[in-house]
Parts: C-alpha cells; structure tokens; sequence
C-alpha cells in the first residue's frame, strides 16, 4: 500500500478496479435474468448491503473503496436486472425456453 501511495498509484488501481467491477457484472445481470429471472434481484440486494457494511468497516482504503463500487454497482444490477427483461421482451437478447415470462401470461 505505501508503494501505491508512494508512487501516486492509488486512484489509478482503484480506477482500473471500477472499471473491471462495472465490467463484470455486465454478463453477471444477463447470465442472472436468463437463468433465474428478475426474482434474483434480492441476492443483489443482500450483496451489496454486506459489501457496503464491510466497507465501513475495512481500513485499507484500496480494499473499501473496491467494497464500496461493488456494493453500489450490485444496488445497480437490481435495476439493470429489470431492464434486461424488457431488452428480452423487445428481442434484444434471447429468451430462456425453460422459463416462462410475465408477457406469456398476458397473450
């Protein structure tokens, strides 16, 4: 850590690791709505309410502030979650054949 801070390289390391936790949950939303659904949304939740806890409780600044993206990037999902049904619905992205969607219901 004194070699980051040292060095200037502290914001950078973070920077980069926000820029891979965002990344990752990309795939992580479409992989979770197609095999669960959006009922899925509450391990979101739950996740990113410890990521945030163990942030305030973690003091390495490098290892909270990566807690903290990852705690609201999951907070997020949960949005993107429902938004990646309706790209489903639209035909944007292909639909589970083992699982049965609201809009079936309706027709």
């Amino acid at each position: 850590m004194d070699f980051l801070q040292n060095y200037h390289l502290l914001g950078l390391i973070i920077g980069l690791g926000t820029f891979l936790i965002i990344g990752i949950f990309h795939p992580i939303v479409i992989k979770a709505e197609y095999h669960l659904g959006t009922k899925c949304w509450w391990g979101f939740m739950l996740a990113g309410i410890v990521a945030i806890a163990l942030t305030m409780l973690i003091d390495n600044v490098l290892v909270s502030a990566l807690l903290g993206v990852t705690g609201f990037s999951c907070f997020w999902s949960i949005l993107e979650l429902f938004q990646q049904q309706e790209r489903v619905h639209k035909g944007w992205f292909p639909r589970n054949p083992k699982r049965t969607y609201y809009w079936d219901k309706e027709e």
